[in-house]
């Protein structure tokens, strides 16, 4: 089995309820930050990390997001005709080479695990990652790309981990720790959201993963968890005593984008963090702020 990462699989076949009714006709992973989609921030985490194959696992009224993907001559050829060269090759960075996408159907929502082991004959015997676009990573070197050097030094399932408050344990999946090594922590146990009393710790599972084949071996057993899902938490925690299993504490800001408060907070994160936008939003925050104090 080779240490190189090369396949990622996106599971988007959500129906985003959460953002109804703007995702009755758009898929959320298009929604957008500034000027970028959900999930082109996960496709560019991807290719800083050596990704080359990118597997959609989809669903029906996802056809807005295989088109964005699709190259658009007429929008091209016009954009050259006018000399837009900047925004010729911002559109150029959102093409995908021919072979390079591959879309499989979930078609009946059975759990993340379920929708990783649609996957299974596009993955292969290899080693993969597992990306979800509602979570967003602000990082100086992308969330994956820290996972692949680590998963090359050493080998095992690693899933990404950061530390929540104790009374938000109940909406992630929890690890139980053995031996910690700074970055990466031994894990000797995972629990699918305990509530807060029974959590074995407050790390989180964040939506980064790093997997070996084995995985989908037990994913082949469709045994359902938690909410009578296929849970992919289960699944990793099988390989505990086996292949092995690592917490990655990563280094950047994650934003939860699933939620409505998470993709806002993202929305003036990533908007501040653009020169071009800055001091129009900052004075504008400001200015709110100054309103509320004084009506307080």
């Amino acid at each position: 089995m080779t240490n190189k990462v090369t396949k990622a699989v996106f599971p988007v076949a959500g129906l985003g309820t959460r953002f109804l009714p703007a995702t009755k006709s758009v898929p959320k992973e298009i929604m957008t930050l500034v000027d970028r989609p959900l999930i082109q921030y996960a496709i560019d985490e991807a290719r800083a990390a050596g990704i080359k194959e990118f597997i959609f696992v989809t669903s029906r009224g996802k056809s807005a997001l295989e088109d964005y993907f699709d190259h658009s001559p007429s929008l091209e050829a016009e954009l050259e005709r006018k000399g837009k060269t900047d925004l010729l090759k911002t559109l150029e960075d959102t093409n995908m080479d021919s072979g390079a996408i591959a879309y499989i159907r979930q078609h009946k929502p059975l759990g993340l695990g379920h929708a990783v082991w649609c996957a299974r004959r596009m993955i292969g015997n290899e080693p993969f990652a597992v990306i979800l676009p509602d979570d967003v990573i602000a990082a100086e070197k992308p969330c994956l790309q820290q996972m692949v050097e680590a998963y090359e030094e050493k080998p095992s399932n690693i899933v990404a981990a950061m530390e929540v408050p104790r009374e938000k344990t109940s909406s992630y999946g929890i690890l139980a720790t053995g031996a910690d090594h700074g970055n990466m922590v031994e894990v000797t146990g995972m629990v699918e959201k305990p509530k807060a009393e029974e959590a074995p710790s407050n790390l989180a599972v964040i939506g980064r993963y790093i997997l070996t084949p084995k995985v989908l071996e037990n994913l082949e057993q469709k045994q359902t968890g938690a909410g009578g899902e296929i849970q992919l938490t289960d699944a990793i925690a099988k390989e505990i005593d086996g292949e092995g299993v690592h917490g990655f504490r990563f280094q950047g800001q994650r934003f939860d984008c699933g939620s409505k408060a998470g993709f806002l907070q993202a929305t003036v994160s990533f908007g501040l963090s653009r020169p071009e936008l800055r001091d129009d939003l900052m004075g504008f925050i400001q200015d709110i702020v100054h309103m509320d104090k004084a009506a307080q």
